[in-house]
C-alpha cells in the first residue's frame, strides 16, 4: 500500500491563500492569507488541526499570503520559512513574537519536516522574492513528489526542472487573457497581470499540465484564480483539453472552501474522472 498523503487548497486567489499538505502524520502549510480564524476554521473543516502543523513555509510577503501570521505567531509556536529578502517586507511592522518565530533562507533553501524534504525554487513575480516548492518523501525506496507553484508570470526553468516528475502539483491558472483584455482593469494593470512577472494565464498553465503529465503527474490542482478575469469552468476546460486522455486528475482551487486534490488508482480511475467539476458552484 503506497503511503498516505494530503493536498488541500483551504481558499486559493486574491482575497487569501493557504495550502495544506500531510504526509504520514506530517503535516506543513504553505501560506497564510486571511485570517488565523479563517484559517483555523478551513483546516477544522477538513478534520484538521492547526496545532498539528509543523511549519508554516511563505512563498512571498504579499498581503494575501501573509496576513494570517502576526495572529499565528502570537498563539502557535510555529516556524515560519521564508525567504530573508521577503522578511524584509516585516521588519518596523510586525511584533517581536512574530518576527521571532520567521527562519529567514536565502533563496533555495531545504527543510526536513518530519517524513516530508521541502525545497524551495526562484518564482518570477512581482514581488521582493517568490519562491515555489518541491516536497519530496520516500515510500519504501521509492522517491515521490508534490510541487507547488503559484503567482508565477510564466513557466520558468526552474519551475520546469522542480515540477517536472512530481505525482501532484499545484500550479496557477488565475486568468483568462480575453477576459483580461476586455475587463475593467485599468491598462497598466492588465499588463502587469499579463506580464512575465505577473499571474499564469489558464492556457500557458493549460500547455504546462502537458509536460507534467508526460513526466508522472497524475494530479493538478489549479489555483489563484482571478474573480474578475477567470470562471473555474475555463480554466477547468482548458486544461481538461490539453491534457485529453493522459489520466490525469483535474481540481479547481476555491477562493473561500476547502478543495481536496484526490488521485485515484486502479479500478478508482473512472471515479477520477467524475471528481472533475466546478467546486465554485457544486
Amino acid at each position: 500500500m503506497k503511503k498516505e498523503y494530503r493536498i488541500v487548497s483551504l481558499y486559493s486567489g486574491s482575497g487569501g491563500n493557504s495550502t495544506f499538505i500531510r504526509v504520514g502524520g506530517d503535516a506543513i502549510l504553505i501560506d497564510a492569507g486571511k485570517s488565523a480564524r479563517a484559517l483555523c476554521r478551513a483546516l477544522a473543516d477538513i478534520g484538521e488541526d492547526i496545532d498539528n502543523i509543523k511549519a508554516i513555509f511563505i512563498t512571498h510577503e504579499h498581503t494575501d499570503h501573509v496576513s494570517a501570521l502576526e495572529v499565528i505567531a502570537k498563539k502557535h509556536a510555529l516556524p515560519i520559512h521564508i525567504t530573508s529578502v521577503s522578511a524584509e517586507r516585516f521588519d518596523g511592522r510586525s511584533t517581536p513574537c512574530c518576527l521571532s518565530r520567521m527562519m529567514t533562507h536565502g533563496i533555495e533553501f531545504c527543510e526536513q519536516v518530519g517524513e516530508m524534504h521541502v525545497s524551495s525554487f526562484r518564482t518570477p513575480h512581482d514581488s521582493r522574492m517568490s519562491v515555489g516548492y518541491r516536497i519530496e518523501f520516500f515510500d519504501g525506496e521509492q522517491k515521490r513528489a508534490i510541487g507547488f507553484a503559484t503567482d508565477i508570470g510564466y513557466i520558468s526553468d526552474e519551475i520546469r526542472e522542480n515540477l517536472r516528475g512530481c505525482e501532484a502539483v499545484v500550479l496557477e491558472s488565475n486568468h483568462d487573457l480575453d477576459m483580461l483584455m476586455t475587463g475593467p482593469y485599468p491598462r497598466d494593470l492588465k499588463l502587469r497581470v499579463a506580464s512575465k512577472r505577473g499571474h499564469l494565464s489558464n492556457r500557458d498553465c493549460a500547455d504546462f499540465a502537458i509536460e507534467l503529465a508526460e513526466s508522472g503527474t497524475r494530479g493538478i490542482l489549479l489555483a489563484h484564480l482571478s474573480k474578475e478575469n477567470n470562471e473555474p469552468t475555463l480554466a477547468l476546460e482548458e486544461s481538461e483539453r490539453a491534457l485529453g486522455g493522459l489520466g490525469v486528475c483535474v481540481r479547481v482551487a476555491d477562493p473561500d472552501l476547502p478543495v481536496e486534490l484526490k488521485i485515484f488508482d486502479g479500478e478508482d480511475a473512472e471515479y477520477a474522472e467524475r471528481e472533475v467539476y466546478n467546486p465554485w458552484n457544486a
